[in-house]
């Protein structure tokens, strides 16, 4: 079995060439050529943390992947990442292990970034007069870093809880060559920016729907399992397009899930985007509309990330 650390991945790793094999992923998914087993999830609330496992094969792939990824959201208290987490690729010939990749939660992190790049430049207005961040964290860095080549807007507004965050988050964003708001108060990003991206572990909804800009594109991250919530229900329903990653796991957790259990949209609303992806949906008709994409993380992702990340750290 091959060892890849963290070094090696990140260095070996095309973004664009991820992304691309996570956009065939998706479609793959929809199209029913994919082995989803139930998500494990942990919950682990003296520590403020959590953990899930997800484990995917791609229909004709000679491989497939288990993932471990773990959130726990007071690390940074002691000087440690709030994410972390491996990848193991196995032969779907033999069973045998291939590769561990010690990702450190790198590859997760990416992957979740480069799905809110595919599904920016499939729902985003096509003139965006701000970004808007919900969150400081690692996510929060690399959806803002992947929706650069999206767009050429270069202003963004940051909410955050805690002022000490919101300014290293200004340093990084500033880094990149964008001018920089940064706000804790919610209402003010929803009614300036009009691309949004919700990055954090909420389980209260901090987005309303009556301070939404017309035409607004969101894309959810952070609920990615069950008691996980930053959109009010009202929002979701509200929203003329619904894109979901997967319709089974956004109904059972996810921003999805908390509009469909108030009975307030049916799942006939719902759109995967792997069908959008594949032209087999309507998405954006016009930039008035309001459309949502809930991604709460499919593990067809990190299937195609890994072998990607193996076959591109071999070559090295």
């Amino acid at each position: 079995m091959k060892l890849f650390d963290l070094p090696c991945i990140a260095a070996a790793v095309d973004p664009a060439e991820a992304a691309e094999q996570i956009r065939l992923g998706f479609i793959a998914y929809s199209q029913g050529r994919v082995k989803v087993p139930p998500v494990q999830n942990f919950v682990f609330a003296p520590a403020n943390g959590d953990c899930c496992v997800k484990s995917a094969w791609v229909e004709g792939s000679d491989s497939f992947t288990v993932k471990i990824s773990t959130g726990f959201y007071d690390n940074p208290t002691r000087g440690l990442p709030s994410n972390d987490g491996l990848m193991l690729v196995l032969s779907a010939l033999t069973g045998q292990p291939l590769a561990l990749l010690q990702d450190e939660g790198w590859l997760t992190g990416l992957r979740t970034a480069l799905a809110g790049q595919i599904v920016a430049r499939a729902l985003a207005p096509a003139q965006v007069e701000a970004i808007g961040i919900f969150g400081t964290g690692s996510q929060a860095r690399l959806q803002l870093e992947h929706l650069l080549p999206v767009t050429d807007c270069r202003h963004v507004l940051v909410w955050g809880r805690h002022d000490e965050a919101l300014h290293r988050y200004r340093e990084f964003a500033e880094g990149l060559g964008l001018r920089v708001t940064t706000t804790r108060h919610a209402e003010e990003v929803a009614r300036q920016a009009n691309l949004i991206v919700t990055t954090t572990p909420s389980r209260e909804a901090l987005l309303q729907r009556q301070w939404l800009r017309p035409g607004s594109h969101i894309t959810a991250v952070g609920a990615d399992s069950p008691g996980k919530q930053e959109l009010d229900a009202q929002l979701v329903a509200a929203a003329e397009v619904i894109v979901v990653d997967s319709i089974a796991q956004c109904s059972l957790y996810g921003e999805v899930s908390h509009a469909l259990k108030a009975g307030l949209i049916e799942r006939s609303r719902l759109l995967e985007l792997g069908q959008l992806l594949a032209g087999e949906g309507q998405g954006r008709r016009d930039d008035r509309q309001i459309t949502l994409a809930d991604l709460t993380g499919v593990a067809v992702q990190d299937a195609q990330i890994a072998r990607y990340a193996v076959q591109a750290c071999s070559r090295v």
